[in-house]
């Protein structure tokens, strides 16, 4: 059953703000949903997140009010009283597993896109080229049948990270698929190359066997459009697909 947890912010920058703001819009698609504590909320804070920059973080922490709620210190001097601290500089997916270790949210299957862009209309459009990426040949081909399914029949393969980015070096792909069990780097790696190599693939997809809202964050904010099954589910391929 769905359950939504309210999250006690205290500091950080707008710009940090807006981070959080984005990823508790994810999480509205998990069956655990993060939002931002308010006066005015319908429940009690779950969690506290404090700046540790903050002078009205340590006051929080400091408060006898907060006994009975876990608080996660961001930044250096963490007061005895906080459940856990992390070092800055810190990145959310960081934060993000902090929290999942109490709320336990299952395993997800979100789409990392934002809205998608209007359809593009223009008569007469190239075919695309994709780029699959997997050691195992089942999966190239299963990946190669569905996009094949889909209308999408020109896609080259590699069996290692090190083999895909020599590829993208001398190819503009418009979109590539990679499986995040790969024998010479992790996914995280080669999509790090794909997104901000000489040619950059605007669509990658990561496929992964056991996936974690965190790690859906750590996709997200590395430029990955999805993080899907492995092999990717039919429908949830052609959703992605959909948005390229």
């Amino acid at each position: 059953m769905a359950q939504r947890i309210y999250i006690k912010v205290v500091g950080f920058s707008d710009e940090e703000r807006h981070a959080l703001n984005t990823l508790f819009r994810l999480s509205e698609q998990c069956l655990v949903m993060y939002q931002l504590w308010s006066p005015t909320a319908r429940a009690p804070a779950g969690m506290a997140l404090l700046d540790g920059d903050s002078y009205e973080a340590r006051l929080e922490a400091e408060s006898p009010l907060n006994g009975n709620i876990r608080m996660l210190w961001v930044g250096s001097d963490a007061p005895p009283q906080v459940w856990r601290s992390l070092p800055r500089p810190f990145a959310w997916p960081e934060v993000i597993e902090a929290m999942d270790t109490v709320f336990q949210p299952a395993s997800v299957d979100l789409d990392l896109d934002l809205p998608p862009p209007e359809e593009d209309t223009r008569p007469h459009r190239p075919p695309k080229l994709a780029l699959i990426v997997s050691p195992s040949r089942d999966e190239r081909l299963y990946i190669r049948a569905r996009l094949a399914l889909a209308g999408l029949t020109q896609a080259d393969e590699a069996e290692t990270g090190q083999e895909a980015a020599n590829l993208a070096r001398g190819k503009q792909y418009d979109f590539s698929v990679v499986d995040f069990q790969l024998p010479d780097m992790t996914g995280w790696d080669l999509l790090r190359q794909l997104k901000q190599g000489k040619k950059p693939i605007a669509h990658v997809a990561l496929t992964k066997s056991q996936r974690s809202f965190a790690e859906h964050v750590r996709a997200w904010m590395g430029g990955a459009g999805a993080l899907l099954d492995s092999p990717p589910h039919p429908q949830r391929l052609n959703a992605w697909l959909r948005r390229i």
